[in-house]
């Protein structure tokens, strides 16, 4: 069970932290959102956003709320539960984005930026003035969705089954693929979901995503992250069989 708190920032760290963050139920469509913080360097704020909780109201309102993009997008997806969860990502996305800038959730305008690779723009989603930063992720059933001051990136994952495990041990780093080949196998679903969410938020914020060599960097696989250099890396607290990540560039 997740607390129920504010959003939780992520203060410059010295030492990291050295445990996961917590990060707020987001409110229902139905209810106001409560007054938010302004944006402070180092400081992303976190939210949590369950998409049984969230379902039928945003079913019933997303017109008003999302743009007729993401609309469409929503009617590709073939699974009811899938679709629901991405309305509901988005849906919350909008309305946190809207109350930071103040305008209607369907007003706010979101662009690409440049990829950091080749210049197209298929980078990470921003706003065009720039004024705020934000990263978005989803798994069956939940979304986690970041707001910063500077690029942020977030991930959130189901634990994968043994046999992922094995298949996709391969892809991370060799200090990272050494750690999992020495725990015991039933620790090793768990140890690789917090290194593949580390690592995908860290991507996540650098704007790459997975067209970057996910082998390149190392997060680590234990309970304390590895931060690459000039960023900050911290793990998410979310319901069991799960694990998120957040990184930011202060």
């Amino acid at each position: 069970m997740i607390q129920s708190v504010l959003p939780l920032s992520l203060a410059p760290p010295s030492p990291p932290p050295s445990g996961p963050l917590v990060p707020a139920p987001l409110p229902l469509l139905t209810t106001a959102l409560p007054a938010l913080p302004a944006l402070r360097p180092a400081r992303p704020q976190l939210w949590l956003v369950a998409t049984d909780a969230h379902r039928e109201t945003v079913g019933r309102y997303a017109s008003l709320v999302l743009d007729g993009t993401e609309l469409a997008r929503a009617g590709e997806f073939r699974r009811p539960g899938d679709r629901a969860t991405y309305l509901c990502a988005h849906a919350g996305l909008r309305r946190l984005l809207g109350a930071h800038l103040g305008v209607a959730p369907r007003a706010v305008s979101v662009a690409r930026a440049p990829c950091p690779c080749c210049g197209e723009p298929h980078g990470r989603p921003v706003l065009p003035d720039g004024r705020l930063h934000f990263s978005l992720s989803h798994c069956e059933g939940l979304s986690l969705i970041a707001l910063a001051s500077t690029p942020v990136g977030v991930d959130i994952e189901r634990v994968p089954p043994p046999h992922t495990v094995t298949e996709a041990g391969e892809v991370l780093h060799p200090a990272e693929s050494a750690e999992l080949a020495a725990l015991a196998p039933p620790r090793r679903p768990a140890a690789f979901a917090r290194v593949w969410t580390r690592k995908e938020a860290y991507l996540k914020g650098l704007g790459i995503g997975l067209g970057a060599d996910p082998s390149a960097d190392y997060v680590g696989s234990g309970p304390v992250p590895a931060a690459p250099g000039g960023w900050l890396l911290a793990d998410v607290l979310v319901p069991d069989g799960h694990h998120a990540a957040v990184a930011l560039r202060p």
